[in-house]
């Protein structure tokens, strides 16, 4: 019996997306694009929470182009209350927002094969991954790095013995001295983790054992 399987027909800008990693080529501290995002959401379940906006910053040659910067805000069809205190963003504001799968759109073109960098991250590119899903496309293809890992890396190098397992982005932000003044924005968060990205790999990079590729997160955090 011949079995006549359909391949999926996924959209052009998914097409697009994908078409960034033909390229194959390995990804490097002083030569490849990195961005720094963060989303805020409606709250932590990854099934019935909707992602509020999303901030990025992009990072070329240790230099974080402001003027690269990505923010959008997303329409909510899920609303939480509760956590309003915290980002700030109300159901129905004065920001101009856009459908789900336009901001997903976006945010491919923006990203295209870049190492996306995020505090915790495994959290923000599981709601994207989401986000996608119920579109009906994949998970994200790019390398991502935890800020986390790498600053923990940077206590482990200075021999500096600490009970704690988890750093808080505010945690970090105080030992470097990062201005705080937009934090629990997406857009503020995603500048702070770039700060916190450029200090971090400037202490590892001096080790001669240093590998960037050793801070890609598994595919199963996601």
């Amino acid at each position: 019996m011949l079995w006549n399987f359909k391949k999926k027909q996924y959209p052009d800008y998914w097409k697009t997306y994908l078409h960034h990693f033909e390229k194959k080529e390995k990804k490097k501290l002083n030569t490849s694009r990195f961005v720094s995002l963060d989303t805020e959401t409606t709250g932590f379940d990854f099934y019935i929470d909707r992602m509020l906006s999303i901030g990025a910053v992009s990072i070329i040659e240790n230099r974080i182009t402001v003027a690269d910067a990505f923010e959008i805000y997303l329409e909510q069809s899920h609303f939480n209350p509760e956590t309003v205190h915290i980002h700030g963003i109300l159901q129905h504001g004065f920001k101009k927002k856009i459908s789900e799968e336009e901001a997903i759109q976006q945010f491919l073109i923006y990203i295209e094969d870049a190492v996306l960098i995020a505090h915790h991250a495994a959290f923000d590119i599981k709601m994207i991954n989401q986000a996608l899903n119920r579109m009906g496309l994949p998970n994200l293809k790019n390398k991502v790095i935890d800020t986390m890992d790498l600053y923990a890396n940077t206590r482990i190098k200075s021999n500096f013995i600490d009970n704690r397992i988890r750093y808080s982005l505010d945690d970090i932000a105080e030992a470097y001295a990062i201005n705080l003044e937009d934090r629990h924005t997406a857009s503020g968060d995603a500048l702070i983790a770039a700060f916190i990205f450029l200090k971090t790999t400037t202490i590892l990079k001096k080790s001669k054992t240093f590998k960037l590729e050793d801070y890609f997160l598994k595919s199963n955090r996601f």
